[in-house]
């Protein structure tokens, strides 16, 4: 299932490299998150959790906006079903507010 969500992004790293003889190539954006209480104590506030999208050189379409972070952020995500219970997200697709309201405006 694919599910949209307006978000806040807080940083972008990218990685390349090997380690272990084994090829690496992403890029995480730390997108914020509630922080959730469980069976040891409360919780507020937010924090920040990463999410791989594209390769490294995704970095380079984001580079610019570099000062303006944290933005909003439209995000597409696969819904899927994990082990106990759990629901996992994978980021499919990420674009700044400001970009989607302007592309949706041109259609």
């Amino acid at each position: 299932m694919r599910m949209q969500s307006e978000s806040t992004l807080f940083g972008i790293k990218a990685s390349e490299g090997t380690f272990n003889d084994r090829a690496f190539d992403s890029c995480t954006f730390h997108l914020d998150a509630d922080i959730a209480s469980n069976g040891s104590g409360e919780a507020i506030g937010i924090s920040t959790r990463p999410f791989k999208f594209g390769k490294s050189d995704e970095f380079q379409k984001w580079k610019h906006l570099g000062k303006s972070l944290p933005i909003r952020v439209i995000c597409t995500f696969d819904v899927v079903a994990a082990s106990d219970n759990k629901t996992q997200l994978t980021l499919v697709d990420i674009k700044p507010v400001e970009r989607a309201a302007t592309a949706k405006a041109a259609a």
